[in-house]
């Protein structure tokens, strides 16, 4: 039979979804993580790999002479090297979509937090604060109403569509920048000088690519009003680190709320980490059971039509 290798299986099923529906296809080595030196000897058999964040580079794939697909179980595929997947007639495969619902539901989760502050004001009872106060109710962080406070998208797609009518909803104002004017926005397009001056909280939702690479910097930054703040549920290295965690720790800006970093897990040395009114959550936004079974789903059906000769949602 025709082996499929799964290489990092464990964040898409721990253990609530089924693998059945491969393993019927081939097969099925599912490993929950594998380390890129382990690669080319776990996959050396391999006809299909799925992976999600394992890196297939260009040494790796030039020595795994029986794959012929790869399904990356993700809408991001810059872990994978298609350039060179294509020069030797490997079929790259994504799951476009699935998260929209779960991505901008925490997108507006992480916004929540920084108006809010629940999380903070939740321990604070728990710890007995409530109970020693000798008012009915305080704030130990300001709470601060959306109405009628600007949000900026940078990234008009699926999410950055959603988080806006999300918080279009809470009586949000809207801006979004995309590289190209999207006819379909209900929203004014501006640039992104424009938008990071104008907006109070800024929410990026756009792909990583070389030239957006830690576009958010000093010069952006420092356009910004001192009350805003920024949210990030889309790549890390679309932020100069140090460049935010300067603003915060400064208070240049008021936060930063943050799903993704540069390098997941993180080093200790990361310097947002420590950063001042920085929120900071482990990669989950696209996690909820109802996103990954869709991401199982819609990988079943590209491993499906890859084998009947009609690959689907090809990349590269």
């Amino acid at each position: 039979m025709m082996k499929i290798v799964v290489t990092d299986g464990y964040t898409l099923n721990p253990g609530d979804l089924s693998w059945k529906p491969i393993e019927a296809m081939g097969e099925l080595t599912v490993y929950e993580r594998m380390k890129p030196e382990e690669i080319v000897e776990k996959c050396k058999n391999a006809t299909i790999v799925v992976t999600n964040k394992v890196p297939f580079n260009e040494a790796a794939i030039s020595q795994l002479t029986n794959l012929k697909m790869i399904a990356v179980t993700a809408t991001g595929y810059n872990i994978i090297d298609v350039q060179a997947a294509a020069k030797k007639g490997i079929v790259v495969s994504n799951v476009p979509a699935y998260g929209t619902a779960s991505v901008a539901q925490h997108t507006i989760a992480l916004l929540l937090e920084l108006t809010n502050q629940v999380g903070k004001h939740a321990a604070s009872v728990a710890a007995g604060e409530w109970v020693k106060s000798p008012d009915f109710g305080y704030q130990i962080t300001p709470i601060t109403e959306l109405a009628g406070k600007t949000m900026g998208i940078v990234g008009w797609g699926n999410i950055g569509s959603q988080t806006a009518r999300i918080a279009q909803a809470l009586g949000m104002e809207l801006l979004y920048y995309n590289p190209t004017k999207k006819e379909s926005a209900f929203a004014p397009w501006a640039s992104l000088p424009e938008l990071f001056a104008k907006s109070d909280y800024i929410s990026l939702h756009c792909p990583l690519k070389p030239d957006n690479t830690g576009f958010v910097n000093n010069e952006l930054i420092s356009l910004m009003k001192p009350s805003a703040c920024i949210i990030n549920t889309s790549r890390g290295p679309l932020i100069n680190e140090q460049h935010l965690a300067d603003a915060l720790n400064t208070g240049r800006i008021a936060g930063a709320a943050l799903d993704v970093l540069s390098t997941e897990p993180p080093p200790a040395g990361n310097p947002l980490l420590t950063a001042k009114n920085c929120i900071i959550t482990p990669h989950n936004a696209w996690i909820s059971s109802e996103a990954r079974q869709r991401v199982m789903d819609v990988t079943v059906k590209n491993v499906a039509a890859f084998l009947k000769g009609a690959p689907v949602n090809k990349v590269g």
